[in-house]
């Protein structure tokens, strides 16, 4: 068993080179300063647009290392980060800590770091486990900074060594396979053949190594399939958006045959398609459309269009499907994003789609998405109005409602003619929102719909646009003959109706009908006009026909059902008038 050797004492080591002076001076300035973006991202942490800004000073720090002197690798201890066995923070922090515990040991910044990734890594740091947080290695292979790595150290145990000398020698045993990984060799294998003759030869202390006894438990079945989900992840998270910066990489240093570029983006295309990575998707057609617009992109240009066709052809617009049928998006902004960049050919194939959907979200995010295209372009929509589904001409209303059409009202029109009751109920209220002339007209022809729920709706709607000239269509409506053949649900409707208008005349009919006098041979007609009449004192709902219905019922010569009508009239408007303070009902 090998056994480190004893460290010398610090008074007998070398003076250090003002090389590494600088580089220790140039990594504390670094550590300074993000220590103090830190804090003052823990005070505003509300306001995370101003992240990059506390954390510049940092980054310029480490910029000027890393540009002078290429990766800066830090060594993470218990309290404190290393450099050349330095110090670099100047006051306590639990930073290097948080680091320590899930047995990280080395931390390595490498030229190019944004501050993207340098915000990242600090709310990383920032974040709190022991109160729901994941894990911080968790966090650093989730997040997959390109210019930020790390080397983690598992626990070991060795036969007759202590902890102390089983940390040294892992320690040095890291380092040197680290520093096998920063080679410029061509053999990229090399790191991996490591033999004992090289630990004896580089690796001051550590004489052999026999005997290692790696202690633990098997992994249980949850533990597998736990394993398997991140590894999955990460091939989604970290392998295809590498695979395309590859890609860019090769498409930015210039490639003759545009035939095969336009090809390899396809494929790219459809296996994103099969992973559900609309996001990455999306960060293909805006770098090619920056690059497109960069000068002598005109060839790029015309890959982006390649590219956007091929997206919205059938065959992938059916995978689309076939993923939002299954499951809500995990990130719908994506895929609307998605459905955004298409073009008007792919219209029919999306409402192909929007039929086998049966998630009520999935609809509306393709719905709203469609209502972008169907102000330019209605007509494949209103063609599907007069559906046999019910609810695809709920989907052409909603879209067409939501594009803001200005024909959208004459549109719905044609829905009025569907046999579906429920479709042509909520159309109606549709078009009652409208407020135009065209509306009224809609709404007025409705009265002569053959289904009574319709007329019942339009009449109740009508007081809504011109209230005198509702009064004056609603009374001819009721004086006509056919109108007492109605049902009393409907008459009470058209009369309830006419009271919402609140015209004077209105008020003036419900009066007359009131004063009436019945004898023997009218005497039940009579009955029923007074009670449509005490029906459109109600629907006027106002400090009028509330007082005009507190006559009534103090009348004692009135029929009883009359009286009891009245009371209950009067009741509901009192509650609508004044709210729940209102008195109860009487007895």
């Amino acid at each position: 068993m090998a056994h480190p050797q004893k460290t010398q004492e610090a008074s007998t080591e070398p003076e250090q080179t003002p090389e590494i002076r600088e580089k220790v001076e140039l990594a504390r300035t670094f550590a300074f300063h993000l220590l103090k973006g830190i804090k003052q991202i823990g005070m505003y942490r509300h306001n995370d647009a101003r992240f990059p800004e506390f954390l510049s000073k940092a980054l310029e720090s480490i910029t000027q290392y890393t540009e002078k002197y290429g990766p800066l690798s830090l060594k993470v201890e218990q309290q404190n980060l290393t450099l050349h066995n330095d110090s670099l923070f100047t006051e306590d922090t639990p930073l290097p800590y948080k680091f320590f515990r899930d047995g990280i040991r080395q931390l390595i910044f490498r030229p190019g770091l944004a501050v993207e990734e340098l915000v990242t890594f600090t709310m990383i740091a920032l974040s709190e486990p022991e109160r729901g947080a994941e894990d911080v290695l968790a966090q650093l292979w989730r997040a997959g900074m390109e210019h930020v790595e790390y080397v983690v150290v598992e626990g070991f145990s060795m036969e007759n060594a202590s902890e102390e000398e089983v940390q040294v020698e892992v320690d040095k045993v890291v380092g040197y396979l680290y520093a096998r990984l920063q080679t410029n060799s061509d053999d990229y294998l090399r790191f991996a053949r490591v033999s004992a003759e090289d630990l004896d030869a580089k690796l001051d202390g550590v004489e052999q190594i026999r005997g290692l006894v790696i202690g633990g438990r098997h992994a249980s079945d949850d533990l597998k399939a736990k394993l398997q989900r991140e590894v999955s992840e990460e091939e989604g998270a970290r392998l295809f958006p590498k695979l395309v910066s590859a890609v860019f990489q090769v498409v930015e240093g210039g490639v003759e045959d545009g035939a095969l570029l336009e090809e390899i983006f396809v494929q790219l295309l459809d296996m994103l398609l099969l992973q559900d990575d609309f996001g990455t998707i999306n960060q293909i057609v805006l770098k090619l459309r920056a690059l497109s617009q960069k000068e002598g992109g005109a060839p790029l240009e015309k890959l982006l269009e390649s590219f956007l066709h091929k997206m919205g052809e059938e065959q992938r617009l059916m995978r689309l499907g076939e993923s939002l049928k299954g499951s809500r998006p995990k990130h719908p902004a994506d895929v609307t994003r998605y459905l955004q960049a298409l073009g008007r050919d792919s219209v029919i194939p999306l409402l192909t789609v929007l039929e086998t959907l049966e998630i009520q979200e999935n609809r509306a995010l393709l719905c709203d998405a469609l209502a972008v295209v169907a102000r330019e372009l209605p007509e494949p929509f209103v063609a599907r109005l007069i559906s046999d589904r019910p609810q695809t001409v709920r989907d052409m209303v909603y879209v067409l409602e939501k594009s803001n059409h200005p024909d959208r009202i004459k549109m719905f029109g044609q829905v009025l003619k569907s046999p579906n009751l429920v479709v042509k109920l909520e159309v109606l209220n549709i078009i009652g929102r409208g407020r135009t002339g065209e509306a009224r007209r809609l709404i007025f022809e409705a009265l002569a719909d053959p289904v009574s729920q319709v007329r019942m709706v339009a009449a109740r709607m009508l007081p809504e646009f011109d209230r005198d000239k509702a009064f004056s269509d609603l009374m001819r409506l009721i004086r006509e003959p056919a109108f007492d053949k109605k049902t009393p649900d409907e008459r009470t409707a058209f009369y309830m109706a006419v009271g919402a208008t609140g015209t004077p005349g209105a008020l003036s009919h419900m009066q007359q009908l009131l004063t009436v006098k019945a004898s023997l041979l009218n005497k039940k007609r009579v009955l029923e006009d007074k009670m449509l009449a005490i029906a459109g004192l109600q629907g006027a709902c106002s400090i009028q026909s509330y007082k005009m219905l507190q006559a009534l019922v103090e009348d004692r010569t009135q029929a009883v059902e009359l009286l009891t009508a009245a009371r209950k009239a009067m009741y509901q408007t009192r509650k609508t008038l004044f709210g729940d303070s209102a008195l109860p009902e009487e007895a």
